[in-house]
């Protein structure tokens, strides 16, 4: 996985500017975009939607409106008392001046309520045989035909006072209505004794009445009415249709809503009509709704790919002329390696940051190749040092090697006194020839330094005394090989070595009371301090310690700045006080046995 995204990831600079460029602002604002757009289509669906609901709760009430008008004329029908009259009496009059009353009844309410909309029709029937009608019909009115309509059959065995039917069959003449059917409200005329004494159906062409209230609607906006069984019975296009997808949705419960068809790619809102279990659904096609949303999406997504093109090809531009100087720099470097490190960069053809950089990379050349050059002198001189030490060792052996021949030849000779110098000198030499350890016990070399005054009390004829002090717990404390060793050398070569007697060297070890974490080896000598004259020693000094400066070279180098030496004069001699970390290291048991042993 780690290595086919190894692949995908370029390794250039510019393309990696690239990338990301494209991969953190390009991609996330353009899918930002299009949630954003996504977004806006969603609320203009709604905005459209309620709309659409107004205009469909608007048609709601102009049929609602419709069905009242037809109920008032069935109430004016019925409450009419020279209508009654006629058709409880039609004998009182003749069947020509029946017919004209009615007639000029049927106009008075024409005029009363249908003039915006003559789209209602009338139809009365007495008990003897007679029928009256507002319009012309489609064929010779017959009584027995008419009375018969199953509807009115409907209406006696349910024992109603009325009832609606939206399928009836169009009766009136083609010259007036050519709607396939009407909505009829069928009822009874009853007098105050509730006795039928006739027939009425009021019947209004919702087709017209549809038609002429949608003549300002979009020309691809659709609307139907269509039953709860799923027939559309009146549309505002002749050639409209719904798809059967919408059609199973409408018609899946009796509610209001709006519903997305992908199959038309179109909106469908529609509204449920109660009262005659009816449906008003209106279709808006996607791209009327989003045409202007459409335009203004390409026109911005077209302006922000030139706009993101053209910074695309600025910022390679950027990137290429910035990544240049660094892959020329790169390709230096790899030369300098070459050509030991030899190597500089024109700094004419730049400026700014890239001249900077220039300029440093110039100087960490020459910086460098002055490093080696000190390196390899380093090296050289460290080469001529070992060869120096490896000569210088010859001496030493050769004088150990004599010291062991003197030695045995005081044992043959039963001088005591030539075999412990010998013994002292020896391991003072054997401890200056093991170079592999630095520091050893405290204890040991207390031992060193006791076999060093040994030598010299044989030297000077036990002129002076030398006391020891020391706490128990840092015998195993580690110190420098040969660090004490100097400092009571300068207490005795420079301090009391031309007394005659009362000589004094005091040598004390132990923690330090300002830092617990320190060691403090002392050396306090009675002799001549610095700066005063010598006594009994002629001119004095005439050369610095080289021994002291030994020993506070070899402190600086094992313990950095934790490591001191000073050097404070007293009234009546010199105190060296040496300062180092306190490092304990106790040997094993049975390392402790075998040195008691």
């Amino acid at each position: 996985m780690r290595k086919w995204l190894g692949h995908l990831v370029p390794h250039k600079l510019k393309y990696r500017l690239f990338a990301v460029f494209a991969l953190v602002i390009l991609l996330p604002f353009s899918v930002l975009n299009l949630y954003n757009y996504q977004k806006i289509e969603s609320l203009v669906q709604n905005k459209i939607s309620e709309q659409s609901h107004e205009q469909l709760d608007n048609l709601h009430r102009s049929l609602e409106d419709q069905l009242s008008i037809a109920f008032k004329t069935l109430i004016f029908l019925e409450q009419d008392s020279e209508i009654r009259r006629i058709l409880q009496k039609p004998e009182e009059r003749s069947v020509l001046d029946n017919k004209e009353i009615m007639e000029d009844k049927f106009k008075g309410l024409n005029n009363s309520f249908f003039l915006y909309n003559p789209s209602v029709y009338f139809t009365l029937l007495d008990n003897s045989s007679h029928v009256y009608t507002s319009y012309p019909p489609n064929k010779s009115l017959n009584y027995s035909q008419i009375a018969s309509n199953p509807s009115f059959k409907a209406l006696e065995e349910a024992k109603s006072s009325y009832l609606w039917v939206s399928d009836d069959a169009n009766y009136v003449s083609r010259d007036i209505s050519k709607s396939p059917t009407l909505l009829s409200l069928y009822a009874e005329l009853r007098d105050r004794s509730n006795r039928t004494y006739g027939l009425a159906r009021i019947s209004i062409d919702f087709s017209f009445w549809f038609q002429s209230m949608l003549q300002k609607s979009e020309s691809d906006q659709a609307y139907f009415i269509m039953t709860r069984s799923g027939e559309v019975i009146a549309r505002s296009i002749p050639d409209a249709s719904l798809s059967p997808g919408a059609i199973g949705e409408i018609a899946s419960l009796p509610q209001s809503g709006h519903w997305t068809d992908q199959q038309s790619d179109s909106l469908v809102n529609y509204s449920y009509l109660s009262s005659l279990d009816w449906y008003l659904v209106d279709r808006i096609p996607l791209h009327l709704l989003f045409r202007e949303i459409e335009t203004l999406k390409k026109q911005y997504f077209v302006t922000f790919y030139v706009i993101t093109a053209a910074f695309i090809a600025v910022a390679f531009m950027i990137a290429h002329a910035f990544t240049r100087p660094l892959s020329h720099m790169q390709r230096k470097m790899k030369e300098a390696v070459r050509k030991d490190l030899r190597i500089r960069l024109p700094e004419k053809r730049y400026k700014g940051e890239i001249l900077e950089l220039t300029r440093t990379f110039n100087a960490m050349m020459v910086d460098m190749n002055g490093l080696v050059q000190r390196l390899r002198a380093e090296e050289r001189q460290k080469d001529a040092v070992h060869f120096q030490m490896l000569l210088a060792q010859m001496n030493p052996h050769f004088l150990l090697n004599t010291l062991n021949t003197m030695k045995w030849i005081g044992l043959r000779g039963g001088n005591e006194e030539i075999v412990e110098i010998c013994l002292s000198l020896g391991k003072l030499l054997e401890t200056s020839l093991n170079s592999d350890v630095d520091l050893i016990h405290l204890r040991d070399e207390i031992e060193l330094t006791r076999a060093f005054l040994y030598i010299q009390q044989v030297r000077y004829g036990n002129r002076f005394q030398v006391e020891f002090s020391y706490d128990e717990e840092l015998v195993y404390a580690l110190v420098p090989k040969l660090s004490l060793q100097p400092l009571v050398d300068n207490a005795i070569q420079h301090g009391i070595g031309n007394m005659a007697e009362g000589g004094r060297i005091w040598i004390r070890m132990g923690r330090s009371p300002q830092l617990p974490d320190r060691l403090t080896l002392e050396v306090e000598d009675n002799g001549a301090g610095i700066g005063q004259p010598g006594r009994n020693r002629g001119e004095g000094r005439k050369r610095p310690s080289i021994g002291l400066q030994n020993v506070r070279e070899r402190l600086r180098l094992l313990f950095k700045d934790k490591g001191e030496l000073e050097i404070i004069p007293l009234e009546q001699g010199t105190l060296c006080r040496m300062h180092l970390p306190v490092l304990l290291s106790e040997p094993y048991e049975s390392a402790r046995q075998s040195d008691i042993i």
